[in-house]
């Protein structure tokens, strides 16, 4: 006979929780940070008075900025800044990628020939990574003097901290069996790079080299502001003399040269993959 009664409480199965509990750190660390968070509003966070105020400002700079100017003479020169903005994104992430090959390997844990040493490059890797890309500018500015050479050094360096960082966990991440083989085989470090991992590793390369052009691109219309070369140099003027048409056209240029240049990536990714 079934019994009707229900199970005693200790055999009660209970719902999970619906939260999922934290420990008293954690707790502590949500609300210093929430608390942070709240007084920072106070200082960084645009008022809606500070927003009113500016939208007439930026009206009138809008205004004054239409429409873009069409000059044959300045497009010229516009052309030829934008040329040379493509320029440095093209050899500075190209040399920048040749680099973070070898880089990546000795950073790579389990497969670099420096053993513990691998620290070292991946530590350079990180202060490349690091330090923003104005910084590095200002730089190669002071000591290599204005211009497009200091674009493209710049673009080299954050390149290496970018490419090599992934390409490092990208080789790490490679199938162990084919370097298992060689090395029975007796290959050396090398011959284990070139036959087995690299093969193995290429389309996640391949896409990582990609990105870094795009991420090229998009730096090296900055960089001008500082004197590195490029298109942002000539915004820069631009604004300096107050010649807002100038400024709006050279604006729309970036858009479209951001926008092609996404598109041209995710088209080549599509076809790596």
């Amino acid at each position: 006979m079934v019994s009707l009664t229900s199970p005693p409480p200790s055999s009660r199965v209970l719902p999970p929780p619906r939260l999922p509990s934290i420990s008293p750190l954690s707790f502590t660390v949500l609300v210093v940070v929430g608390a942070l968070f709240i007084a920072s509003m106070g200082q960084v966070a645009p008022s809606p008075e500070k927003l009113a105020n500016g939208l007439p400002r930026m009206a009138e700079l809008v205004g004054r900025m239409l429409p873009p100017n069409t000059d044959p003479g300045f497009l010229q020169r516009m052309g030829w800044r934008i040329l040379e903005t493509l320029q440095i994104a093209l050899v500075g992430t190209v040399f920048g990628v040749i680099v973070s090959q070898p880089m990546g390997w000795l950073a790579a844990r389990g497969i670099s020939p420096l053993g513990a040493l691998r620290h070292f490059p991946r530590a350079l890797i990180s202060l490349f990574r690091t330090v923003p890309d104005l910084v590095w500018a200002l730089l190669f500015v002071s000591t290599l003097g204005l211009g497009a050479v200091a674009g493209t050094m710049t673009i080299v360096v954050d390149t290496i901290g970018f490419c090599g960082r992934f390409f490092a966990e990208a080789m790490e991440e490679a199938d162990k069996k084919p370097q298992e083989a060689l090395n029975a085989i007796g290959a050396n470090r090398v011959t284990v790079l070139c036959g087995a991992i690299l093969p193995d590793v290429m389309p996640t390369l391949i896409n990582s080299s990609l990105f870094a052009l795009e991420k090229a691109v998009r730096a090296s219309v900055v960089l001008g502001l500082v004197g590195a070369g490029g298109i942002g140099q000539e915004l820069k003027v631009a604004f300096d003399l107050f010649q807002y048409r100038n400024a709006s056209a050279i604006i729309l240029a970036i858009f479209a040269i951001v926008l092609a240049m996404e598109f041209l990536t995710d088209r080549l990714r599509a076809k790596f993959q």
